[in-house]
């Protein structure tokens, strides 16, 4: 039961046009009468002063048994209390003391139903409906009460109670019939839906519901046949069609069953949530049967080969061929049918974005990005690819300027995984151009969007030990790389390094040693890093062999020349 708040006024409104109890001469110990005493509850009600409100109305409750407001507001307190007991109790006292309260016992029906008393629920509701007929809500609510019990009988009494309210209608009809059917009355099930359909005979819906209640109650030839009359009389009639696919899969008529897919499929009328509903039956239908895509490629093939396909039908094609693992050439002509017909279509977009993107198609991944950004100027995505695909083709101005555009349609609700790649790579193109500054500034907002991501922390870590500033800082970002990859080399040579320059050459040593354990493409920075490192911790012939290694992937570096012949650590 819900606690029901109003305002001083309302409540006591209601109370006086409910026969409420006020007696004047009902008084306490000390002369002070029940009037007071509850008009001062209501008060402290109304300014949310709860407790004091409880406690006077209990008083009210000594001082005068049979008022039965004062009943009333008690229960709203128990229930706020979570004490249910109570406040059923109370408030079926007060509906007691005034009996002719209708509003009590509305309150208390609630009660019973909330408390799963349903049996004392209908009995009061009945006791509603006697006093007033047209309590249209009350019905529907006893309606719903008497099918949790399965009593049909009484369902049927309070639904012909509605009829006389509202008039014969389909969502009357069709309740009770779908009753008589519950209780194997098929004669009366299917005579209900004929009464509607013949007070409405140019209604075909009508007609559809009479059929599909003898097919439900085992006149299929009959049902059968009243289907086709309306499809003769409306080919595009949905419910006949659905009803006879209905039918034919039941008897095992998969030839017509299909016919009728692809006539509902083809269908004017048919929505998109029809269609959907359709296709997703005959794909659940497929998996079931050993997942053959046959059937449903062939459904959706016909969807394809129309004039004007629609894009959602084409689009859940593609989605079908995806979820059967069909190459990516295959699908491809179908998003691309899917632009043509809807060029604003951003999913269809992004996946083709994405297969150019695998298939290393860089023009194309960026001329779909530039197109896109004509029709889905708000999608980020495409700034993002756009400007990863010029970054690899080394245009770093262009990707540059992808990005900076990208930022500006950055929102609360943008995907932090790609916000924060948009800033860090772009942090990577500012310090190619050395504009370190800016670079830091980006590096910082990819880090606000994405605390841990890894490339952008070993990146500003190692461009700031490239400086030789801000060291426990760099210290601080790299070694997180390091405990979310320990096997990752560049991390672990990034954090050696910081450490050497902190001169903290045993610890550099140590994960230097891991990075060059790790270091698959024996990378000529980590090789020559080790070099320095070696030859602080006073392993000269160690530090000489390391950059020889060194030199000979990086064959014209100078400074590495002179370290092996000079036999010592040049700083560069």
């Amino acid at each position: 039961m819900k606690t029901i708040q109003k305002s001083l006024v309302m409540t006591l409104l209601l109370l006086l046009a409910a026969g409420g109890v006020m007696k004047a001469e009902k008084k306490d110990s000390a002369g002070t009468s029940y009037d007071y005493f509850f008009l001062e509850a209501m008060t402290e009600r109304q300014l949310g002063h709860h407790t004091a409100a409880f406690d006077l109305l209990r008083h009210c409750v000594e001082i005068c048994p049979g008022a039965s407001e004062a009943y009333f507001f008690l229960a709203q307190y128990y229930d706020a209390a979570r004490d249910d007991a109570k406040s059923l109790a109370f408030i079926k006292k007060a509906a007691e003391l005034s009996p002719d309260n209708s509003y009590y016992l509305e309150v208390l029906a609630q009660a019973y139903i909330d408390n799963k008393q349903p049996k004392e629920a209908i009995s009061t509701l009945e006791k509603l409906v006697e006093r007033d007929h047209e309590r249209e809500d009350v019905l529907e609510t006893l309606v719903d009460l008497y099918k949790q019990q399965e009593d049909y009988p009484n369902v049927l009494r309070t639904l012909q109670r509605l009829e006389q309210q509202e008039g014969k209608s389909e969502r009357l009809s069709a309740a009770k019939s779908e009753i008589y059917t519950r209780m194997g009355d098929k004669k009366h099930a299917i005579s209900e839906l004929k009464q509607l359909a013949d007070q409405y005979p140019n209604d075909l819906n009508y007609r559809g519901m009479y059929a599909d209640a003898m097919l439900m109650n085992g006149q299929e030839k009959k049902a059968v046949d009243i289907y086709r009359q309306i499809l003769a009389e409306e080919p595009g009639n949905i419910r006949a069609q659905m009803s006879l696919r209905s039918y034919y899969y039941q008897q095992g008529d998969t030839l017509n069953a299909d016919s009728m897919t692809m006539a509902m499929l083809l269908n004017k009328e048919a929505g998109n949530e029809i269609r959907t509903y359709i296709l997703r039956q005959e794909v659940a239908l497929s998996e079931q049967n050993g997942g053959d895509s046959t059937r449903v490629l062939g459904f959706f093939r016909k969807l394809y080969d129309q004039p004007r396909p629609d894009a959602d039908m084409l689009m859940l094609y593609a989605a079908y061929m995806n979820l059967k693992k069909m190459p990516e050439d295959s699908v491809r002509p179908v998003l691309q049918r899917v632009l043509e017909i809807a060029p604003d279509n951003a999913a269809a977009r992004l996946q083709l974005v994405a297969g150019a993107w695998r298939r290393d198609s860089l023009q194309q991944v960026v001329d779909l990005c530039a197109a896109a950004r004509q029709y889905n100027p708000d999608e980020m995505a495409f700034y993002y690819y756009q400007g990863l695909a010029y970054f690899k083709m080394n245009d770093d101005d262009k990707a540059l300027s992808a990005f900076q555009n990208g930022i500006s349609v950055i929102n609360d609700k943008s995907d932090p995984d790609i916000v924060s790649d948009f800033y860090a790579i772009m942090g990577d193109l500012l310090v190619q151009k050395g504009r370190k500054a800016e670079a830091y500034a980006a590096y910082d907002s990819c880090l606000q969007w994405k605390e841990d991501n890894a490339g952008c922390l070993n990146n500003y870590a190692y461009y700031l030990s490239l400086d030789e500033k801000d060291l426990k800082k760099a210290e601080q970002m790299s070694l997180k790389t390091v405990k979310a990859e320990p096997k990752n080399a560049t991390y672990l040579d990034t954090y050696a390094w910081i450490l050497f320059l902190e001169k903290r050459y045993a610890e550099a040593k140590i994960y230097i040693d891991q990075a060059l354990k790790n270091d698959t493409d024996t990378s000529a920075v980590i090789t020559e890093h080790a070099g320095d490192i070696y030859y602080f911790n006073k392993d000269t012939d160690g530090a000489v062999a390391l950059w020889k290694k060194a030199a000979l992937k990086d064959p014209g570096n100078k400074v590495l020349e002179r370290k092996i012949k000079q036999r010592k650590y040049i700083r560069k």
